[in-house]
This record gives structure tokens, C-alpha cells and sequence, in this order.
């Protein structure tokens, strides 16, 4: 078992430790080791060439029962909301793009077809997926929608007894590499979900390249072009946004945790770089702007902690509302990112080395503040919530 923070000093500060449950230190313990062999030593040339071995990272996480670990039967753990929290804190505290995969195949594909597919769709591809044998992806957002996903192009139509979808997806984390894809698309009958195995003819997905943030982690573009699919296809029930906009709420609650996990590992590694670092003769921890800017990220990391923790325990609980969950992506994303970039000026010129993991936290963060709702949205929900007054438009 091992503690919360990987700096002494740090961990004694934070006493996160005596408000885990054996559990949840457990799978931090678990994620940590994981991601020491099989991630961290690779993570530079990952970042430097833009690629990452997807397929035989979610066979390694299926193996340790992180995929859709949060979900109950079909092959998943079915562990508490706060344990996968703490799972996402420690995958995130190495690279987004990792915590991204096990997000998007848990929290998003998975729990689409878990809450609102039928019980063929459910038994046909929840155990593969759980076990990192089948990946799976979310077409939500479009080149023209993403804030705004009401207004998506994307549509189905039937045609006989089956469905025909055209329309184009973008910025879809596992696009190209997945199994099957979780689109939703208007119909006549407003918007549906609908799964959709990739080598379905007509459906299309190219990997985007020249980005700056996530590049060990695989993002695509997907062009549905007369897909016919059976009528068996979509999800029977749910009609509307409530159907993706659920599953966005689940992803969000498990950034709240991993984007302090982003933070967390920034704070650690400009600490030990004050430590051993000497300026003028002395380390450089030893100055008073240092110790500053330390102290500060420090206040920030405990209160971004704490406040997932307490979202985790309510959602473990009575239940917690898409509000709240604003509420933590709003405020960690904001402070991670700029505990990241604050991490990255203690490490002077060294800061802009991938040998040094701030400000590849920082770049990653550009898009974590942005996916799942960006900070405007989530100030707009917060806004609604107090006053009643919806200002979307």
C-alpha cells in the first residue's frame, strides 16, 4: 500500500491518507504500479512522436479491472464511485491521455451501452470491453457542435427496418483504434444512441496529428457515410440529450479526481527539483519566492482533493447532480493547470524538457479544461443553478 503523495514532507502536509479506505488505497497502490512499469519510462517518446500503444494498454488495464470498473455486472468490478475517482487521480497523475482512454471506454462508451442499451447490446459487448479486448469510442461532438450538441448534423434515418446514418464526429479520443462506436444522431424522433461496430461499411475514422496537448493518446475524426445498421442498432429507450449528456457526467467526475492527479505529480516533481537544485549557492527551495509558490500550489492540491473526495462520498451516497459535478471540473481543471505551469517556472529552462512531467501536464490540461464541457459551460450550469436563470443563449 502505498501513500497518497510520493513526497514525504507532501503527503504528511495533505493527510489524504487517513480519508481513503483501504479499498481505495489499494487501487491507488495498483494504478501507481501499473502505470511505473508499463507507462511512465515510455511517456517521453510517447509525447515526442505523438503515438501510444492503445490496444495493449487497455488489455493491461482490463487485466487489472479498471475498465467500466465503476459498473455492476457483464464482466466489471462494480467498485464504488470514489475507488474509480482515485483510479482516475493516479492514471492522470502519469498523462491525461491514459486517464482519457480508461474515461472514454468506461465512463462514456461503456456506460452509454450499460445505462441505456438493451440487454443483447449490453451482453454482446460490456465482458470485451471490460476486459481490454474490445475498445470502444463516443461520437457526440462535431466539427461545428460541441458546446452546443443539440444542434449536431449527424443524422439517422430508417429505411425499412433498418437505420442509415450519415454525418461526421470530431475529436473522438480511441476513434481509430475502436471496436465500436457509441454515436448519437437525430432522427425523426429526436436524438438516438446508436452502436456502431467500426467495420460497419461507410464508417470511416482518421487519426488527427499536429496536436499540442494529448499526444500519447489516440483522437479521431469519424465520417459515417450511408451506414446502414440494423434496427436492433439503437438504444430502445432514452430519446433526447439525456442520453449523452448522462454519460458526460460520469466522465467529469472521474477528471474532477484526475485532473488533481495531473497537479499532484506536478507538485511533486518541483519539489524534489527545489530540493536538489542550487541557485546562488543554495537550493533553490530554500528562497522565499519558491517556498511561496509552493505553499500556494500546495492550498490548491489539498482543496482539489478534497473537494473530488467529497463529490465521491455523495455520489457513494444520495447521489451527487450534474451541478456538483461542474462544480469539481470546473474548479480542478482551472487550479491544475495553473499548478502545472507555476511548477513548470521553479524548473527554469529544465521546465520545458519532457525529462520533466509539468509542462506536459500543462499542455494535456489545455484539453481536459476543454473536453466534457469547457469552463464557460460549466460557469453557465453553476449560474442556472443559483439563480435559475439559464444563460446558454
Amino acid at each position: 500500500m502505498s501513500d497518497f503523495s510520493r513526497n514525504p514532507q507532501l503527503n504528511r502536509l495533505l493527510g489524504i491518507d487517513g480519508l481513503l479506505t483501504e479499498d481505495e488505497r489499494e487501487v491507488q497502490a495498483l494504478v501507481r504500479r501499473f502505470c511505473d512499469d508499463q507507462v511512465r519510462p515510455h511517456l517521453p517518446t510517447w509525447y515526442d512522436e505523438a503515438t501510444v500503444p492503445a490496444r495493449e494498454l487497455a488489455k493491461g488495464l482490463g487485466d487489472l479491472g479498471l475498465l467500466g470498473m465503476h459498473l455492476e455486472g457483464y464482466g466489471c468490478a462494480g467498485s464504488t464511485a470514489t475507488t474509480y475517482g482515485i483510479a482516475c487521480h493516479e492514471l492522470e497523475a502519469a498523462d491525461s491521455g491514459i486517464r482519457s482512454l480508461v474515461s472514454v471506454q468506461g465512463s462514456l462508451a461503456m456506460f452509454a451501452i450499460w445505462r441505456w442499451g438493451s440487454e443483447e447490446q449490453k451482453n454482446e459487448w460490456l465482458p470485451r470491453m471490460a476486459a481490454g479486448e474490445a475498445i470502444g469510442c463516443f461520437g457526440l461532438t462535431e466539427p461545428d457542435f460541441g458546446s452546443d450538441p443539440g444542434g449536431m448534423r449527424t443524422f439517422a434515418k430508417r429505411d425499412g427496418d433498418d437505420w442509415v446514418l450519415n454525418g461526421t464526429k470530431m475529436w473522438i479520443t480511441n476513434g481509430s483504434v475502436a471496436d465500436v462506436a457509441v454515436v448519437w444522431a437525430q432522427t425523426d424522433d429526436k436524438i438516438r444512441g446508436f452502436v456502431v461496430p467500426t467495420d460497419t461499411p461507410g464508417f470511416t475514422a482518421t487519426e488527427v496529428t499536429k496536436k499540442m496537448s494529448l499526444r500519447a493518446s489516440v483522437t479521431a475524426e469519424l465520417s459515417l457515410v450511408d451506414v446502414r445498421l440494423p434496427a436492433d442498432a439503437v438504444f430502445p429507450e432514452v430519446r433526447g440529450l439525456k442520453g449523452p449528456l448522462s454519460c458526460l457526467s460520469e466522465a467529469r467526475f472521474g477528471i474532477v479526481f484526475g485532473s488533481i492527479g495531473a497537479a499532484r505529480d506536478s507538485l511533486e516533481t518541483a519539489i524534489d527539483y527545489a530540493e536538489s537544485r542550487k541557485v546562488f549557492g543554495k537550493p533553490l527551495g530554500g528562497y522565499q519566492l519558491t517556498q511561496g509558490k509552493l505553499a500556494d500550489m500546495t492550498l490548491e492540491v489539498s482543496k482539489g482533493m478534497l473537494l473530488a473526495l467529497h463529490l465521491g462520498r455523495l455520489k457513494d451516497g444520495d447521489g451527487v447532480t450534474p451541478e456538483q459535478i461542474s462544480l469539481g471540473k470546473l474548479n480542478n481543471c482551472r487550479e491544475a493547470i495553473a499548478v502545472a505551469r507555476e511548477c513548470r517556472t521553479i524548473l527554469g529552462a529544465n521546465g520545458i524538457s519532457t525529462e520533466y512531467s509539468p509542462i506536459r501536464h500543462a499542455g494535456n490540461l489545455e484539453s481536459v479544461m476543454t473536453y466534457e464541457g469547457t469552463s464557460e459551460v460549466h460557469q453557465l450550469v453553476i449560474g442556472n443553478a443559483l439563480t435559475g436563470e439559464p444563460a446558454f443563449r
